[in-house]
C-alpha cells in the first residue's frame, strides 16, 4: 500500500449521509485531544490533509480519506471537547451509527494518550470493539512527551487497565518524532 497516495474524499455530518462501504475501511477513534489528526497526517506523509487544531474537538464530522484505493475513516473525537451537550450527543450518535451500519471494517485503530490513564470512554470503546468482535489495535499517542522508562511503565499499566488480551497489538507512537509510525503502517497493511 502506498501511503503517499492519500487524498481527502468527503465529510459527513449524519449517519444517513454515509455512503456504503466500497472496500475495507480502516477507522480511527479516540478522545478529542488524543492527536488523531496529527497521527493521520504523519501516517499519510501529509502535513495538512487532516485538519489539526489547538482546540480539541474540531473534527465534528466523519471524514473519509482515500489511501491508495482504501478508505481511512476519521471519526469525531469523543469526550473532553468544549461544545454543547447537543453537539456531543450528535457526535456520539454519529460514531455509534457508523459502527452499527453494515460496513467492511478491516481495522479499527483505537487511539489513547499514553500520558494518562485510559478514560471511561476509552475503556468503553475498547470493550465495545471486543464485544462486537471487530478487528482492532490500540495505539498510544504522544510518546515524545515521556521518557523511555515512563513509556514502558505506562504501556504496561494501560494494557492492564484495558484488560487487553496478549495477542492484541499495543503500539507506542509519536506524530512528532514518527516513533511507531512505520510499525503502524505495516500493521494496517496486514489487515487490508
Amino acid at each position: 500500500m502506498n501511503f503517499h497516495k492519500a487524498e481527502f474524499k468527503a465529510a459527513y455530518g449524519t449517519c444517513a449521509q454515509l455512503p456504503s462501504s466500497t472496500g475495507p475501511e480502516v477507522s480511527f477513534a479516540g478522545r478529542s485531544n488524543v492527536g488523531k489528526s496529527s497521527l493521520l497526517n504523519k501516517l499519510m506523509f501529509r502535513k495538512g490533509l487532516a485538519k489539526v487544531s489547538q482546540t480539541p474537538g474540531k473534527t465534528a464530522t466523519i471524514n473519509f480519506y482515500g489511501v491508495d484505493g482504501h478508505d481511512f475513516v476519521d471519526l469525531p473525537g469523543y469526550g473532553y471537547a468544549k461544545v454543547s451537550k447537543s453537539e456531543l450527543d450528535r457526535w456520539a450518535d454519529l460514531i455509534e451509527g457508523y459502527f452499527n451500519q453494515e460496513r467492511d471494517f478491516a481495522l479499527v485503530v483505537s487511539l489513547i494518550d499514553i500520558r494518562h490513564e485510559p478514560s471511561a470512554l476509552d475503556k468503553h470503546m475498547v470493550a465495545f470493539l471486543q464485544e462486537a468482535e471487530l478487528p482492532y489495535v490500540v495505539v498510544l499517542t504522544k510518546a515524545d512527551k515521556l521518557s523511555k522508562q515512563q513509556i514502558q511503565k505506562q504501556r504496561a499499566a494501560i494494557r492492564r487497565s484495558l484488560t487487553l488480551p496478549k495477542e492484541t497489538p499495543l503500539l507506542v507512537t509519536s506524530a512528532q518524532t514518527a516513533q511507531g509510525i512505520d510499525e503502524l503502517r505495516s500493521l494496517i497493511e496486514s489487515y487490508i
